[in-house]
């Protein structure tokens, strides 16, 4: 079943890539629609109280290296999965595109599928970088302003910390002959290798996930990459893209270099600090909306990494460490609807307006209510009001947190405050004032933005007012995860 979810969207994209230039959107969005039913079967048989990989396909592949063909689910996997099928028809209702366009983005999604589905080192690699290239695609082919050096730089950033993670693992296995994750992660506590090399292999699979989750500092290519990406692939990258490093630090340092995190636990909790505060203010210094947006995005992926430094702290109540790892489970979920749907907004306005300036803006509730009352709950859900989804994870995260490592916990929560001060400021420049003269003309919401607007707005508003469905996916999950890592 794992497979024909990955296989879905490879056939749609052959399909699309030969079919008629005026079918190609209608092809593409079917074949997410079929994947989606199919993400879908795989929740409704997944038993949520079982805490290992669920629906497994463990085929021989590469015998001589210890590469097997590897797919399972656990309830974080089955999140990101679930994710991944909302995200992509409305990344492609969002724009019309050529089939070539459509191929691409449906490539791209069958590599996040493989990426939080396979369990052995080389099978998840090869998934993990087949998101890189369409990714540089999409950016430099369809992209706007200075495309080129954005998409250039995506690349070589990701390249690099690909080359890193990738010789980490190579000296896991010529030392433990093996790629499997589980195999690895029960070795884990007790030493995976020397220390010395332990600490070499860290640093280069560190490095690889702290880039691709835009870790301070390695986060400079994400502002330009979001800048310029067009609408529906930044809604991808904010959305989905950006949780696979996430993820991979869940899936590999938790379990694999317990030790070397407890050991680097202060500095690794400074980086997320930064992350939060520093691209709160950053945020605070845009005019334009898309990189503003793209900052706050930073400061949100910054919590998900506070939450799961915190665990390295040298005192851990079991039921605060759940807290801070169902935030950030949560927190992934909820954060990767929410940068979608805003960035849609922002793609709206773009369009209608010409520009992403700030000051060409203002008054624009009395002209188009619609657009900014459906985009205003958007913005409140990036800022964390409670009874929408974007609150439920940053509490949990705080809550755990604050418990394990209170002084860093303290200091972030300026981005809290950074972050309610950039939303109402954007939310004052677009919204309030006197109509801008070449605002007077601009059109509301059409039927179909709505069609991507009310089903994710009325998704934030499900995950915020009853959350219990989304933490029953990973509760068992993160119960195990807790007591491994404890």
């Amino acid at each position: 079943m794992i497979t024909a979810l990955i296989l879905l969207p490879l056939l749609g994209a052959l399909l699309v890539a030969v079919a008629p230039q005026n079918r190609a959107r209608a092809l593409a969005l079917g074949s997410t629609l079929l994947t989606a039913l199919l993400a879908l079967t795989l929740w409704g048989n997944f038993d949520t109280a079982a805490t290992g990989l669920q629906f497994v396909e463990r085929h021989p592949w590469i015998p001589a290296v210890g590469a097997e063909y590897l797919l399972g689910v656990d309830g974080l996997s089955l999140l990101m999965v679930l994710l991944t099928s909302v995200l992509f028809p409305f990344a492609l209702l969002a724009q019309r595109q050529s089939r070539g366009f459509c191929a691409l983005m449906l490539v791209m999604q069958a590599a996040l599928y493989g990426t939080f589905t396979a369990h052995n080192f080389l099978l998840w690699f090869l998934f993990f970088e087949m998101s890189l290239l369409p990714s540089f695609l999409l950016i430099k082919l369809w992209g706007c302003g200075e495309r080129d050096r954005a998409a250039m730089k995506f690349f070589v950033y990701t390249f690099l910390g690909s080359v890193g993670m990738l010789l980490g693992f190579l000296g896991i296995y010529f030392a433990r002959g093996s790629f499997d994750f589980a195999t690895l992660a029960a070795l884990g506590p007790t030493g995976l290798l020397p220390r010395n090399q332990s600490w070499l292999a860290f640093g280069g699979i560190f490095l690889g996930l702290a880039v691709k989750t835009a870790l301070f500092p390695f986060h400079t290519w994400l502002p330009d990459a979001y800048e310029s990406a067009p609408t529906g692939v930044v809604m991808v990258l904010s959305g989905a893209l950006s949780k696979m490093g996430v993820y991979g630090f869940v899936r590999l340092l938790l379990p694999l270099f317990p030790y070397e995190l407890r050991a680097i636990a202060p500095l690794l909790l400074a980086l997320a600090v930064c992350s939060i505060v520093f691209s709160a203010l950053a945020a605070w210094a845009q005019t334009d909306l898309k990189r503003m947006v793209g900052y706050l995005s930073i400061t949100h992926l910054g919590y998900c990494m506070l939450g799961l430094f915190a665990l390295g702290q040298p005192f851990q109540p079991a039921v605060e460490m759940q807290a801070a790892l169902s935030g950030v489970f949560a927190q992934m979920f909820n954060h990767g609807i929410t940068a979608a749907a805003l960035f849609y907004f922002v793609g709206l306005l773009e369009e209608r307006r010409g520009s992403r300036a700030l000051a060409d803006f203002g008054g624009l509730m009395q002209r188009t209510p619609l657009l900014c009352g459906w985009m205003s709950v958007a913005m409140f859900s990036f800022l964390g009001l409670p009874g929408l989804n974007g609150f439920v994870g940053e509490f949990m995260i705080f809550k755990g947190s604050f418990m394990l490592a209170t002084a860093w916990t303290s200091i972030a929560v300026l981005g809290l405050l950074f972050t309610a001060v950039v939303l109402l400021r954007a939310m004052q420049a677009l919204f309030s004032g006197p109509v801008g003269g070449s605002c007077s003309a601009l059109p509301d919401l059409r039927r179909s933005e709505l069609a991507v607007v009310v089903p994710a707005t009325l998704l934030m508003v499900a995950a915020g007012v009853a959350p219990q469905w989304v933490f029953a996916i990973f509760n068992s999950t993160v119960v195990h995860l807790a007591r491994v890592f404890a």
